[in-house]
C-alpha cells in the first residue's frame, strides 16, 4: 500500500502508478462497504472541496458532493457562470485564491483543445490537491469506477479479460475523446484485452493511442483497432457502446482556428453510422456471459437499445455508475 498520497493532484490515471491505483481501489472498496454496513467514516471533517463545472453533470457532481458529505466535509457546487472566470479571471488566480479558503480543488471543462490546458495551469499553481472531473483528454474518475466494476464481476486480477470500446451513434451532443481514451490507457495495464472499434472519421487522438500501446506492453494486457462494430463483438465479455465526437480527425489547432466547419463535418459523418448500435443482434456475438458497461447517460435506442440496457443479466451500468462515489471517496480521503 502506498501511504503519501497527500496532495498528489489527480489529473489522469496515467500520472499514477499501479500501486498506486492499487491503494485507492484497495480504499474504495473499503469504503464501499462502511457505506452498505452504515458506518461514519468521517476521514475528512470540516475540509472543503471547491468543485468548478463548466458543463452538465450527474454521476461526476453528486458523487463528489455525496462523497464529502459522507466523509465529514462539505463540497461547494460552482459554476463558472457564477465565478469570476466569467470575467476572464485566469485559472492561475482561481487555483491559488481557493487553495488559501480550502483542501481541494475539482474542476470539469471539456471545450476541445482547452480542458486539459485549464486544469494543467491550476495544478501547476494549486497548494491542494487538484482534481479532473473530465476534460477534453482524460476523466479519470470514471476509469477509476469502470476498473472497480470489472474487478467486482469478474476478478482482481482480469488479465486475458476480452474487452471491447465501441464507438456508437448519439444525436444529442458532441461527446468528449475523454471516457474511451481512458479506458484504452487504464485497462491494458491490468492485463485486459482491449479492442477499440470506430468508423474512420472518429479516430482516437494519435498520442494517446501511442501511449495506450506502450501501456499494453508494459502491463500485459494488449490494444488493437478495427472499423467493424460485429468483429469487435465477437467473443467480447464485456462490451462499452458509446459515443465520441469526431475532434480526433483534427489537429487541435485546425479545429480551433475552423471550429465551425469541423462541427458541420463532424455532424455530416455522424448521419453516416446509424447503424452503429448495441442490439440484442450483435450481443449474441459477443460471450455467451457479456457484461454491458456505458459511462451513463445513455443515449437509449441509439447508442444502445432498451432491451439490452435494462437487461439485468447483461448490464451492470448502474454498478458502474455507482462505483463512482466510492472510487471518488477514496481519491478525496488519500489526496486531501
Amino acid at each position: 500500500m502506498v501511504t503519501n498520497l497527500l496532495r498528489k493532484h489527480f489529473l489522469t490515471d496515467d500520472d499514477w502508478s499501479k500501486q498506486e491505483l492499487d491503494t485507492v481501489f484497495e480504499a474504495a472498496f473499503d469504503l464501499k462497504k462502511k457505506f452498505a454496513m452504515r458506518e461514519p467514516h468521517r476521514l475528512l471533517q470540516d475540509k472543503t472541496l471547491f468543485s468548478i463545472f463548466f458543463e452538465q453533470s450527474t454521476r461526476t457532481r453528486n458523487s463528489m458532493e455525496a462523497g464529502m458529505t459522507q466523509l465529514g466535509g462539505h463540497a461547494h457546487d460552482l459554476t463558472a457562470d457564477k465565478m469570476q472566470i466569467s470575467h476572464g479571471e485566469a485559472p492561475k488566480d482561481t487555483a491559488i485564491i481557493l487553495s488559501r479558503m480550502g483542501h481541494g480543488i475539482a474542476c470539469r471543462n471539456c471545450f476541445y483543445g482547452e480542458g486539459k490546458k485549464y486544469l494543467d495551469e491550476m495544478a501547476k499553481n494549486a497548494t491542494v490537491p487538484v482534481m479532473s472531473l473530465q476534460d477534453d483528454v482524460y476523466h479519470p474518475f470514471q476509469g477509476l469506477a469502470d476498473l472497480m466494476t470489472i474487478f467486482e464481476h469478474f476478478d482482481k486480477n482480469p488479465k486475458g479479460l476480452k474487452v471491447t470500446v465501441s464507438w456508437a451513434y448519439a444525436d444529442t451532443h458532441s461527446k468528449p475523446l475523454s471516457v474511451p481514451q481512458t479506458q484504452i490507457l487504464l485497462f491494458p495495464r491490468y492485463g485486459l484485452d482491449v479492442t477499440v472499434a470506430h468508423p474512420k472519421e472518429f479516430p482516437l487522438s494519435k498520442n494517446i493511442v501511442e501511449k495506450a500501446y506502450k501501456n499494453a506492453e508494459a502491463g500485459g494486457g494488449s490494444l488493437k483497432f478495427t472499423n467493424d462494430m460485429d468483429e469487435a463483438f465477437e467473443g467480447a465479455q464485456i462490451v462499452i457502446p458509446k459515443n465520441w465526437g469526431g475532434f480526433g480527425f483534427y489537429d487541435v489547432d485546425y479545429y480551433l482556428q475552423n471550429e465551425n466547419a469541423c462541427k458541420e463535418e463532424m455532424k455530416s459523418n455522424l448521419e453516416k453510422y446509424h447503424s452503429w448500435i448495441c442490439d440484442e443482434k450483435r450481443i449474441k456475438l459477443a460471450d455467451k456471459n457479456v457484461k454491458l458497461m456505458h459511462a451513463l447517460p445513455a443515449d437509449r435506442g441509439h447508442e444502445v437499445t432498451d432491451e439490452v440496457l435494462d437487461n439485468p443479466d447483461i448490464s451492470i451500468v448502474f454498478d458502474e455508475a455507482e462505483n463512482r462515489l466510492h472510487t471518488a471517496k477514496a481519491i478525496m480521503a488519500l489526496t486531501m
